[in-house]
């Protein structure tokens, strides 16, 4: 361009953070006006922004292919390097970036505006070293300034995703990779940002504001954050290695590892990077290579014919196709601009429309528009397709309720990430359509319309990125426990606990219970903060306990609740009135703290016992001799109701002065169990089993509501687990098994008896009605009551089975061998071998005062 030929051109190379962009804007606001041509819209925005805050809103211009802000008497522009005005004359031009000659899909662009684009008086190329020996064969009279690094980059080697260092960026090459390695910092640090190059720049910016801002302490990106984006990074981590350049999975070069680690560091701050995730440790000479900033020269670089013939389509594809004219110059492989049009012109219906050259170059700005999905899909060389013929058949314009419906299907905000940046996709396409003011009547309009759909999907893509990825929660708790300051805590009357104003889980008792919603990692930092924060609550708890009066206390399932939440629970020991009590595990117990609640809880069920089993302890008072000490004994042991065929022995030997106190105390000794009436309520039956499942360590049984006179038992509910409800469980071969109540069983033997005393007695349902039984059920009881069923007759009768003549003496018979059989030896400190002890010396006491023997016996006769 001999125009220029006097202009000044320099080339400012160096490594990132050295501050070259920095210099070209202070050389171009030194001149009366200039352009500077960024590699990314969002750069573009940025320095536009800063721009006007020296210059004013109406002295700079943004233009890009999705944007254009041109005030009527700007004087500076900041651009896209496709967007750039080079048809226009500055004094100043500047181009960043430059090494990007060599990108495979963009370079050619790059190259065009290094060979041709020109400042009336200074024109800068930024960049990085790699370049230079290029720039100087083909730009020979451009000037050469090295700019060193700002700061120091250095290797620390592969580091745990888990021990990262707040203001770091983890490096991705694949969506997939970016969200699992979004969602790891999210449960273990509790969030990210994430960038990726599909983002809108208002999304974008909105994920960056959240790391600059402090709310987050971590990034996610792909090789988007390797130019463009000024960020205060400490470490840039690799999670990755490799990436999908357009045609195929090839291994980072150098360079490209030296670019993005170079985001590590800004202005005077050093900056490290290293590797994550599964990466192993980099080459030692790439490491070497990043360190020094010493990169292997570029060899070649990519270009493409600028100077294009409309006479036809055919001319046009071949023009495209043209060879570089320089060794040096790589033709550039086919742009999506290139595939479009090749794609297109085998159309016989765009044939038929492209016959003039003016025709042929609308046609060729049509398929400049881009897609932002990367995909040349069918659906976005359709749409081509018809804003061409629209184009054509119209005078260059759209039909606007075509337009109108295009974007009103995309103004939608709803869905999930991948639908939001599908549409954010499709709606920046149309963003750039609506900037082609020559086909749109009301330009203006459309532009306004599309940057707000563009504003909302972006507003909802980021909002849908900050929930999927973003606990801030918990990113909260980890910045506070990592300043290592004190926490506030507080804890609701509901037990809710929050942590700094978060909640985080629920405090039942002494047991904190994380929230349901967190699991896997995410659960670390808050667990941590809890135990840091309610180090003092606790104690705090256990002296409220310790002060409370019994009403706060209470006993179900086995648990003792402390005002409403458990805290303990029962557990076997030597006595079934005295069971243990366990304070149930908690992170904030230690063992003094924990035998202070134990000892409390155990005097509230000491006492609660004893209200409750209260006809227990009465018994127990009693001055009795010992055969009724031992039958005291066993009815305590039992919980208040015993066979009485468990028994026998004791009763036979109870004098009369014993049974008038036992009589007294409320023992009933019935003709098939020994029990006590008293304790034949609701309240004392669930006391009774929850003793019976803590001493036997066995599960609480059921208590059958309002205890009914009977009820059929499941397979778990044994004899002796029935005798903890106060029930009689009776069984007969092929019929069920009928768990009759203590009380209710001795008043149906009693009916039964008065019944039978013609002899025989018939189902009676006034003796159904007693028992709470049908048919099948009395007849269980009444076989077990010692009856025996006669069908021979129209009715079932039942007779008392009579005794026969010698039974007696052979139960007596029968008694002496079973004594004279050999037993194991009794432990002499045993209840039952004092009450042995004490059976044998009242035997032998009868056995010298023989006439009182037979008064004796008649008289217990007599009272049976």
């Amino acid at each position: 361009m001999s125009t220029f030929a006097r202009s000044r051109v320099t080339a400012v190379l160096g490594p990132t953070n050295t501050g070259k962009t920095h210099l070209a804007i202070e050389r171009m606001l030194g001149h009366g006006g200039g352009v500077i041509g960024f590699p990314l819209r969002l750069l573009a925005r940025e320095n536009y922004d800063r721009i006007v805050r020296i210059k004013g809103a109406g002295q700079v211009a943004l233009v890009t292919g999705e944007e254009k802000i041109i005030p009527p008497h700007a004087r500076y522009f900041c651009c896209t390097v496709e967007s750039m005005p080079i048809d226009r004359s500055f004094e100043f031009l500047a181009v960043d970036e430059i090494q990007l000659c060599a990108d495979p899909e963009r370079g050619h662009v790059f190259t065009d505006r290094l060979l041709h684009a020109r400042g009336l008086e200074e024109t800068m190329f930024l960049g990085a070293e790699t370049i230079r020996p290029l720039i100087r064969q083909l730009v020979p009279e451009a000037e050469h300034i090295s700019r060193p690094r700002l700061s120091t980059l250095s290797y620390t080697g592969p580091r745990k995703m888990t021990r990262l260092a707040p203001r770091t960026a983890v490096v991705a090459f694949s969506v997939s990779e970016v969200y699992a390695t979004a969602e790891l910092l999210r449960r273990q640090r509790g969030g990210t940002a994430v960038i990726l190059g599909a983002l809108s720049p208002r999304t974008r910016n909105a994920q960056v504001g959240m790391f600059e801002s402090g709310e987050v302490d971590y990034l996610v990106a792909t090789d988007a954050i390797g130019m463009g984006l000024n960020l205060s990074l400490d470490h840039v981590a690799f999670a990755a290695l490799a990436k999908f350049d357009g045609r195929g999975r090839r291994r980072l070069t150098a360079p490209e590892i030296g670019q993005i680690a170079g985001r590590a560091g800004r202005h005077m701050s050093d900056g490290t990077f290293g590797t994550t995730g599964p990466l192993n440790a980099l080459d030692e000479e790439i490491v070497a290579a990043v360190e020094s900033h010493q990169f292997e020269s570029l060899k070649t670089l990519f270009w493409r014919n600028r100077k294009l013939r409309f006479d036809n389509l055919s001319v046009l594809l071949q023009s495209l196709e043209r060879r570089p004219p320089d060794p040096m110059l790589l033709r550039a492989r086919d742009a999506d601009d290139h595939m479009a049009l090749a794609a297109l012109a085998r159309d016989s219906r765009i044939t038929d429309l492209a016959t003039t050259p003016e025709a042929v170059h609308l046609l060729w700005e049509v398929c400049r528009i881009p897609d932002f999905r990367k995909t040349l899909s069918e659906q976005h060389t359709g749409l081509l397709f018809r804003i061409y013929r629209h184009l054509m058949a119209r005078d260059g314009c759209l039909p606007e309720d075509w337009v109108a419906g295009h974007l009103t299907r995309l103004e939608r905000s709803d869905g999930d990430i991948d639908q939001l940046i599908a549409r954010l996709a499709h709606i920046r396409t149309w963003t750039y359509v609506t900037h082609r003011p020559d086909w749109l009547e009301d330009a203006a309009h459309w532009q306004g319309r599309a940057r707000a759909i563009e504003d909302r999907l972006s507003d909802a893509l980021h909002d849908r990125l900050t929930q999927r990825f973003v606990d801030r929660r918990t990113a909260v708790l980890v910045r506070r426990l990592r300043d290592g300051g004190e926490l506030l805590a507080a804890v609701r009357a509901n037990g809710e606990v929050l942590v700094e104003g978060e909640f985080v889980g629920r405090l039942e008792g002494f047991r904190f219970l994380l929230d349901t919603t967190v699991d896997g990692e995410e659960a670390k930092p808050l667990l941590t903060a809890a135990r840091r924060a309610l180090r003092n609550e606790i104690p705090r708890r256990i002296k409220q306990l310790e002060d409370d009066n019994d009403g706060s206390f209470s006993l179900a399932q086995g648990q003792i609740s402390w005002r409403g939440f458990p805290v303990a629970r029962l557990t076997s020991s030597d006595w079934i009135l005295s069971p243990g009590v366990e304070p149930l595990r908690s992170d904030f117990l230690d063992g003094p703290l924990r035998e202070r609640i134990r000892l409390r809880l155990w005097q509230w069920l000491d006492r609660h016992i004893r209200a409750q089993l209260k006809p227990l302890y009465r018994l127990q008072a009693l001055d009795l001799s010992g055969a009724a000490k031992g039958l005291v004994f066993q009815v305590v042991e039992s919980l208040g109701a015993v066979p009485r065929a468990q028994v026998e022995t004791q009763i036979d030997a109870l004098r009369r002065a014993d049974r008038k106190l036992l009589a007294g105390a409320g023992l009933r000794i019935g003709v098939h169990n020994v029990f006590l009436p008293g304790l034949q309520n609701a309240r004392a039956t669930q006391l009774r089993v929850q003793l019976w499942a803590a001493q036997t360590r066995r599960p609480i049984p059921a208590v059958p509501e309002n205890l009914p006179a009977s009820f059929g038992p499941s397979a778990q509910q044994g004899l002796v687990c029935c005798l903890a409800l106060g029930y009689q469980r009776l069984t007969r071969r092929r019929a069920p098994a009928l768990a009759v109540r203590v009380d209710v069983l001795e008043r149906v033997a009693q009916a039964a008896f008065r019944l039978a005393k013609s002899g025989t007695l018939e189902i009676d349902t006034g003796l159904m009605t007693q028992a709470g039984t049908d048919e099948q059920g009395l007849r269980t009881i009444l076989l077990a009551l010692g009856y025996r069923a006669d069908s021979s007759g129209d009715q079932v009768r039942f007779s008392r089975v009579k005794r026969r003549p010698g039974d007696k003496e052979r139960r007596s018979k029968e008694q002496e061998n079973a004594k004279a059989k050999p037993r194991a030896p009794r432990n002499a400190d045993s209840p039952f071998a004092v009450l042995e002890q004490l059976v044998g010396q009242k035997n032998e006491s009868a056995s010298r005062r023989p006439n009182n023997k037979g008064r004796r016996s008649r008289r217990n006769s007599k009272a049976e």
